[in-house]
């Protein structure tokens, strides 16, 4: 059953070979990422919801062949299992695309989350990339950001000085301000503590990343004008 979330000449092959059978899906290449962790949805992520022994030439995989190895015929708990343990075949076009797409959700984490402990400012994205490119770090398209943040900051921080750095606020709302920016501040960082005062007002102290503080104290006060009080308490890891 062709779907219309994935076209075929999209999707690209991920192939296990096991127990002297092969097992292919034809897959979203960017779904795969996802469906490591265990997410999948058949109808959008894979072009035919079937598991083959030859995805090209429309060859489906026997059932007894399924069994042996996965212990089930269900395609999404197979599909998984597929991505998670075989080989993503991917032209050098998608490849292309998913690691500059990759990179570039990299370097705007290390920019966001990072600071030069020489001048207390991030590093803007464009240094960032520089020092990827110079440090020739490796960036695998299908490991999670996360995964590959330290890896990337290991590497360049013999070229830049920076530090991944928590910057810590307290905040006070007054008037209507806590209506009008409390989901902000979720958004902007993580509370880690809050309380009412007698007067009505809300204080808080959240910790956000180092190199965006300054864009949340700037939006924060923007919308809550004069019934905001926001001060840097410190930084720490």
């Amino acid at each position: 059953m062709l779907h219309n979330m994935v076209r075929l000449e999209d999707s690209i092959v991920a192939r296990l070979d096991s127990h002297g059978h092969r097992f292919e899906i034809l897959v979203d290449p960017e779904a795969t990422e996802r469906i490591r962790e265990g997410q999948i949805d058949i109808e959008k992520d894979l072009a035919i919801d079937q598991i083959f022994k030859d995805a090209r030439k429309g060859e489906k995989a026997g059932e007894e062949a399924l069994m042996e190895v996965f212990k089930t015929t269900d395609v999404a708990t197979i599909a998984v299992e597929i991505v998670r343990k075989g080989q993503i075949q991917l032209t050098t076009e998608q490849r292309r695309e998913m690691l500059e797409r990759k990179k570039k959700a990299i370097i705007d984490t290390i920019s966001r989350e990072s600071i030069n402990p020489q001048t207390n400012t991030p590093h803007p994205p464009s240094r960032i990339a520089q020092a990827i490119e110079e440090a020739k770090v490796h960036i695998d398209p299908f490991k999670s950001v996360n995964e590959q943040v330290q890896t990337v900051l290991k590497a360049i921080k013999p070229l830049i000085p920076i530090r991944m750095e928590k910057a810590k606020l307290a905040v006070k709302l007054t008037g209507d301000a806590y209506g009008k920016v409390y989901g902000d501040l979720v958004r902007s960082g993580f509370i880690v503590k809050e309380e009412w005062g007698k007067d009505g007002s809300w204080m808080g102290l959240l910790e956000v990343p180092a190199g965006i503080q300054g864009d949340i104290i700037a939006s924060i006060t923007r919308k809550a004008k004069d019934n905001v009080d926001i001060r840097v308490v410190k930084n720490g890891k």
